[in-house]
């Protein structure tokens, strides 16, 4: 495809994050994709999990509709009703595919759409700000989500255009997607962090709705066919799930195995508030990890990764 075709492909972004320095080699810029098709019970971006754009409603902002009524007005589906307490009430059914122009009419901005449709051009021109901190730290452009690879095409020209303008470019991924959909962007990118959750695949499908079994076929043939790429394995620690001897045990002998390094994340609960913006429940209530917990099992890691 041609770099003009490129820059004018266009997908749905939640979040450009610049400045940072967890999420592959230097400094950063991190391409938030919208989509994922896992359910994690521990997810801590609920605003990535659906592809299309979405409308929030943070209550503790608005002004209610005693003082305030131009969202209802100028909503175009009769999406959003009056609550008893004068708050809003919205049908999130109705506004799907809507302006979302409840949003901008907002004086509080108590409504916040999650989710923003940009062309590659655009995408990458915010990218190229920073290059020079790029050029100074060996950073670059993540792409992330979601999952980046349910935005494939999205996803696949980003990576090629980034390419052409020498911006150094890795992904994360939870490693759920069709293999063709993988293939031809791994041939653009230099790191990945790759996510696996549980060797166990129904412990694996209980917590995030999805079989582990293409994810592992996944990381197995991106290792042996991309050996240039730079992967590293984590996993995110959760309590009741995964925060085990047995299962922390079983990945590290496996990512040794197939020669990557291995990382623990513990658990946080980061993102709750945006579960009540959304109207959704929080999936893992108020569980805690224990720093006990998380230094026995970075011990075992340090058994197979030293």
């Amino acid at each position: 495809m041609s770099s003009l075709q490129d820059k004018k492909t266009t997908g749905i972004t939640f979040n450009i994050q610049k400045y940072s320095v967890h999420d592959g080699p230097g400094i950063r810029t991190v391409v938030f994709l919208k989509g994922c098709p896992l359910r994690c019970d521990w997810c801590s971006n609920p605003e990535s999990q659906r592809k299309r754009i979405e409308l929030a409603y943070n209550t503790g902002r608005c002004l209610t509709l005693t003082k305030c009524v131009r969202c209802v007005e100028v909503c175009t589906t009769g999406a959003i009703t009056r609550a008893e307490d004068d708050t809003i009430s919205i049908d999130r059914a109705l506004c799907e595919g809507c302006t979302m122009f409840c949003a901008e009419a907002c004086p509080a901005k108590s409504l916040i759409t999650y989710g923003t449709q940009k062309t590659v051009d655009e995408v990458l021109n915010t990218v190229e700000q920073d290059s020079v901190f790029y050029a100074r730290s060996g950073g670059g452009m993540t792409l992330s989500g979601g999952e980046p690879f349910a935005q494939p095409a999205f996803a696949l020209a980003i990576l090629r255009e980034a390419r052409r303008r020498r911006i150094h470019t890795a992904i994360e991924t939870c490693g759920y997607a069709a293999w063709e959909d993988m293939a031809p962007a791994l041939e653009f990118i230099k790191f990945a962090h790759y996510d696996i959750k549980s060797l166990n695949d129904e412990k694996h499908k209980r917590a995030t709705g999805v079989s582990n079994k293409r994810i592992i076929e996944n990381l197995e043939r991106m290792v042996k066919e991309f050996p240039a790429i730079k992967v590293v394995v984590r996993t995110p620690v959760i309590p009741g799930f995964n925060d085990s001897e047995k299962d922390i045990r079983a990945i590290a002998q496996f990512t040794a195995k197939l020669g990557v390094e291995y990382q623990l994340l513990p658990y946080h609960r980061l993102g709750t508030q945006k579960y009540h913006f959304l109207g959704r429940e929080v999936p893992m209530g108020d569980v805690k990890l224990s720093d006990e917990v998380m230094q026995q099992l970075t011990k075992i890691v340090e058994q197979y990764h030293s």
